[in-house]
C-alpha cells in the first residue's frame, strides 16, 4: 500500500490510506473512509477473493474499483470480477510479476533479540514478572526495532528453537542488542559481544543483577526502577540508547574478547574437591565416581 500511495502522490493524485487498526491503532480505516468522499478505491496485495472484498465493493458501489498486485485464485469470482480494473501480480493465464514489495528502501535499523525469564517459582515473593513483562512488551512494542524473540529452550523436536547451546550462540550473535530478564540472555549476549540491556524481574536483585556484576556489565535494571518509576519507559529508554552506541558495542566486544573468566575458578575448585576425594579414598578401596 506504501508503493502504491507513493506511486500516486508522485503524480499529484491525492490519496488516504485505510489501515487495518492492528498495523497503524489510531489511523484512518475502510469503517472510517467515507465513501462519497472518494472517486476511486485501489485495493493493494492480497488474494482477490473473500468476504472482506465484496463488502468492500457493496461500501464503495459508486466508486471505481481497482485491484493492484493481488493474486487471482477464482477468475470467476465476484470478489474479483467487481472490480472494475484487476492489475494481477500471478494468476491463471498470466505472467508473474514481483510483488509491489519488491525493491522496497528499509531504513537501518537494530536488530533486536529479547529472552524473557519464566516465572521462576523459587524467588517467591520477590519474583515480579508478570508485571515486568507487561511493561516491557508495551515498550517494545513502541520500540522502532525489528525485534526477534529468543527462547533459551533448546528443543530438538521443534524447529522454531535451536537445538544446541551453539545454534543459540549463532542467533543471537546476528543481533545488534538484546533485550532480556533471563540470565543466560545476558550471557550469551555478552559472550558473543553484543550489547545487552539486562532487566532483573526479582526485587531487590537475583541472578541477572548478580551475572550483570560478574562480568562488570552497566547496563541492568531492576524491576523496582521499573516499575516504581513515574516513567518507566524513560528509564528503558535511557539504557536502550547507550545499549545502541558504538560505546556500548565497543564495550561488549571488548568483555567477550576478555582473557578473565572467573568461571573457571568453579570448575577447578570441583576437581580440587574430585581430586581430594580420590586422595583421601585410595586407601581403603574406595572408587569415586
Amino acid at each position: 500500500m506504501r508503493r502504491v500511495a507513493t506511486a500516486l502522490r508522485a503524480a499529484d493524485v491525492p490519496c488516504d490510506c485505510a489501515w487495518s487498526p492492528g498495523f497503524e491503532p489510531g489511523a484512518l480505516s475502510i469503517s472510517d473512509a467515507e465513501p462519497r468522499n472518494y472517486t476511486d478505491v485501489v485495493f493493494a496485495c492480497g488474494p482477490a477473493r473473500g468476504w472482506q472484498l465484496r463488502e468492500l465493493h457493496q461500501r464503495y458501489a459508486r466508486c471505481r474499483r481497482i485491484a493492484v498486485g493481488v493474486s487471482v485464485v477464482d477468475p470467476d469470482d465476484p470478489a474479483l470480477t467487481d472490480f472494475d480494473v484487476v492489475l494481477a501480480r500471478d494468476g491463471p493465464g498470466t505472467t508473474p510479476v514481483q510483488d509491489l514489495a519488491s525493491h522496497q528502501r528499509s531504513r537501518a535499523l537494530p536488530v533486536a533479540g529479547v529472552a524473557l525469564a519464566p516465572g521462576q517459582p523459587e524467588y517467591g515473593d520477590r519474583r515480579r514478572h508478570d508485571e515486568l513483562h507487561r511493561v516491557l512488551q508495551g515498550w517494545i512494542n513502541a520500540l522502532d526495532c525489528a525485534p526477534l524473540e529468543l527462547d533459551t529452550r533448546l528443543d530438538t523436536g521443534d524447529w522454531r528453537h535451536c537445538c544446541t547451546p551453539e545454534q543459540f550462540a549463532v542467533l543471537v550473535g546476528r543481533t545488534d542488542v538484546v533485550l532480556t530478564s533471563r540470565l543466560h540472555g545476558l550471557v550469551f549476549a555478552l559472550s558473543g559481544g553484543v550489547p545487552a540491556l539486562a532487566v532483573d524481574p526479582v526485587d531487590g536483585g537475583g541472578k541477572v543483577s548478580a551475572q550483570a556484576e560478574a562480568w562488570n556489565w552497566p547496563a541492568v535494571v531492576g524491576v523496582g526502577e521499573v516499575l516504581r518509576a513515574g516513567r518507566p519507559w524513560e528509564v528503558l529508554d535511557s539504557w536502550w540508547s547507550w545499549c545502541t552506541s558504538p560505546i556500548a558495542r565497543a564495550l561488549a566486544r571488548m568483555r567477550a574478547r576478555t582473557d578473565v573468566d572467573t568461571s573457571r575458578g568453579l570448575t577447578e575448585r570441583m576437581l580440587a574437591e574430585l581430586h581430594g576425594c580420590a586422595v583421601a579414598g585410595s586407601g581403603t578401596g574406595e572408587r569415586q565416581g
